[in-house]
Order: structure tokens, then sequence, then C-alpha cells
């Protein structure tokens, strides 16, 4: 059980997340990502005549049970599987998040930055609602997420799927070295 409370290293967790393309593709022919589901959700809940939304979503309704199964896994492990030692981040992290005004930080969610107060304010609503909108945007633009093209992308050698990626990765370290900096100090 004390392996389940304990942050796995990469060695593990990344074959097992690996794993998963064989067995969707073999088990039914299913390609792994996420970013779809809340295309299905809105199909099934949403009467409309949209064509982006007219189509048979019971056909991908294993699609809502991964992602609920993704739901319920998250929370099991969050409410009963947490661990109880604090996150460790290294010294230069600290440094980085303290240059930018963030003092206040448990774990990976610095709560300066992210919390319904700070929603209120201009760095919390460019950072939470511009930011949002951005990555479902940009989701849609690259058709898929990281996880789809990153994980069984990559593996299938498709190469929209590599630029895309070296996209998400390059938006990234943009973001961090550049945008961020600016958008703490407003």
């Amino acid at each position: 059980m004390n392996i389940l409370l304990q942050p796995w290293p990469w060695y593990v967790a990344g074959p097992l997340i690996g794993l998963m393309v064989p067995l969707l593709l073999l088990v039914g022919n299913k390609a792994f990502g996420i970013s779809s589901t809340l295309r299905h959700i809105c199909a099934a809940c949403i009467p409309t005549k949209a064509k982006f939304f007219n189509y048979d979503w019971k056909a991908e309704k294993w699609n809502l049970i991964f992602a609920l199964g993704m739901v319920i896994g998250g929370l099991i492990a969050g409410y009963f599987l947490r661990n109880p030692n604090p996150i460790e981040l290294s010294e230069s992290a600290i440094e980085s998040m303290n240059k930018m005004g963030v003092k206040n930080y448990s774990g990976f969610i610095p709560s300066d930055v992210f919390n319904f107060s700070q929603l209120l304010t201009l760095r919390g609503f460019i950072l939470m609602i511009v930011g949002g909108f951005m990555i479902g945007f940009g989701t849609r633009y690259a058709g898929g997420c990281t996880s789809g093209h990153a994980i069984m992308g990559l593996s299938n050698l498709q190469f929209p799927s590599l630029v895309a990626t070296c996209c998400f990765f390059g938006g990234g370290v943009i973001m961090t070295w550049f945008i961020l900096p600016y958008i703490m100090n407003l």
C-alpha cells in the first residue's frame, strides 16, 4: 500500500501510460485522447442542429466511461491515497516563483495565483479565463490534446502529431519564460 502513497518514478509511470496505446488499439481499435470527451458530452446533453455536434455520440460512449474513470481515479487518489509529505520543489523553482511574487504555494498549484479571489483580478482573469480559452482553442485547432498527440499520435508515427507536440512544448516554454513573468507583474 505504501507504493500507492508516493510519486512513482518516470520509468514506471511513463511505460504504464504508454501501454494504454496498444491496449486501446488491440481491445477496441480506439485512439487515446481526452479532448473529444467534451464534444461527446455536448452532443449528448445539448440538443442542437450544429453539424459539429450532430453525430452518433453513443458509438463513442467508451470515451465517456474512460473519462469518468479518470475523474473517479483522481478523486480516489486525491482523497484516499494522498501523499502525507509535502511535495518537494527544487530550489530554482522556489526562487523563480519568489521572483514573480508567488510566496504562498503548497504542492504544484500556487494559491497566490490560482484561487477564486484571484479570478476577479486582471492577472487571475488572464491566467484562468483567457488561458483556458487559449487551451480550448489550441486543442480544437490542433485537432487534439497533448495526450492524444504526444502519446497516441507519436506512437503511431504521425507527422502532424510531431508538429503539434513541438508546438505544445514551444508554447509552454514561451509562456513560462517570456509571458508569465510579465503577467505576474500586473
